[in-house]
């Protein structure tokens, strides 16, 4: 078009457009000529729910040349993710690896798409794609990283530091250890007299804890275990905190099981001591299913008084949102309580509390506040009215679900109340 006004650059501008064209086949014949480029998307054998989990890109290039790849993985449609994209520069005949880090929230079998690397150099007027790893899958399983951190925090010194906390205990099982010397804070009870006057100076049995005690983690599915915080529904912490708190008490030798309901019972597993016992915990809790329906406390009853025959630990994970869905349920809960330890965990609704801790600035937040306020104050009604028919109580927030449970289990084990 130039050259129309201007016709002596004429042929400049085809020398121009042939050196283009040199310019781009050189480029095309240089990232065709050979396979270039090999690539690998690697995943773990599973995915921890709730948790970051790494994903490791490995390239290698063949060329005998610097190249620039873009890389643009397919990520599952669970993360609804679109944007990846990642560049990175490779030598000659090198190899290099980078990571990223997926967080799900759900569990279940996530599908990755193709790996898509576009490689250019030069003037980088074309590109060549390889595509790898198409259709590679991974299950997501409740949190075992969130198990192994609490099973080591268990077994440390230092468990104080994160919440974890050693209660002392106030009775004593009939489980004899050994005989020892008197030291200031003893159960005076337990003094030895014979032994006492043997050696002249006060002597004390020490006993430990009864072992592989049932211990069952009792997992409401229904409805008002929909709710979600931070991205996770209220039921995928109680799964993640069951398989934590399992874990831990199989660490104590207690026996463990567990049992999940909504309308109907839906999954039960017998109480065992087996370390084996753990894996068969994690399968079940990975295949929980749930339509999301009302629960049936009358049918929990029912069935527990009829499967669970000997004294156990009840940890029954459920929420109540007002005092009148806890005072229809309550007749249950008190039958149960009173042929095991119940343990009831629901939860403390983290945006009301955002909520009353906001600045008001007009008469509508003012009233949105009182009325948080309201089922906030309805909260502690319900501990209080639990605690007043003799039933063990957690009420946490969702983060904290895992901790707090434990705390309870040891506070349990340490006062002998089981």
């Amino acid at each position: 078009m130039l050259s129309y006004w201007a016709k002596p650059i004429y042929p400049y501008i085809w020398l121009l457009v042939i050196a283009f064209v040199v310019i781009v086949f050189a480029e095309i014949v240089a990232l065709f000529k050979t396979n270039g480029l090999s690539g690998d998307r690697v995943l773990a054998e599973k995915f921890s729910n709730s948790d970051e989990n790494e994903v490791i890109i490995n390239l290698a290039s063949k060329y005998s040349f610097n190249t620039e790849i873009e890389v643009i993985d397919e990520i599952p449609i669970q993360f609804q993710k679109r944007d990846f994209l990642k560049k990175i520069s490779i030598s000659a005949k090198e190899e290099t690896l980078f990571t990223y880090l997926l967080r799900p929230v759900e569990r279940g079998v996530y599908t990755f798409g193709s790996l898509n690397c576009y490689v250019k150099f030069g003037l980088k007027l074309t590109k060549r794609r390889f595509k790898f790893n198409k259709d590679q899958s991974v299950k997501v399983y409740p949190s075992f990283i969130q198990m192994k951190k609490y099973d080591f925090l268990a077994m440390d010194r230092r468990v104080t530091m994160t919440g974890l906390k050693k209660v002392r205990r106030i009775g004593h099982t009939m489980e004899f250890e050994q005989i020892k010397e008197y030291v200031l804070g003893d159960d005076i009870r337990t003094i030895n007299w014979k032994a006492t006057a043997k050696h002249r100076d006060l002597m004390v049995n020490q006993y430990q804890d009864e072992k592989s005690q049932p211990i069952y983690s009792i997992i409401d599915t229904s409805r008002v275990m929909k709710m979600p915080f931070e991205g996770l529904k209220l039921l995928d912490y109680a799964i993640n905190s069951s398989l934590a708190f399992s874990n831990i008490a199989l660490k104590k030798n207690d026996k463990v099981g567990l049992l999940t309901f909504s309308n109907t019972i839906q999954k039960f597993l017998a109480s065992s001591s087996k370390k084996t016992h753990l894996q068969t915990i994690l399968e079940s809790l990975y295949s929980i299913d749930t339509k999301f329906l009302d629960s049936d406390f009358g049918t929990l009853y029912a069935y527990t008084k009829r499967k669970i025959t000997h004294r156990s630990m009840l940890m029954l994970y459920t929420n109540f949102e007002h005092i009148s869905s806890l005072r229809r349920q309550l007749p249950y809960l008190k039958a149960l309580n009173r042929k095991h330890l119940l343990v009831v965990v629901f939860f403390k609704n983290t945006e009301l509390e955002d909520l009353i801790e906001k600045e008001t600035e007009n008469v509508f937040e003012i009233t949105e506040q009182t009325v948080a306020r309201q089922f906030k104050n309805d909260k502690q009604i319900m501990v209080n009215e639990l605690q007043r028919h003799g039933i063990q109580t957690v009420l946490t927030t969702p983060k904290n679900l895992t901790i707090n449970t434990i705390n309870k289990y040891l506070e349990v084990k340490s006062r002998g109340l089981l």
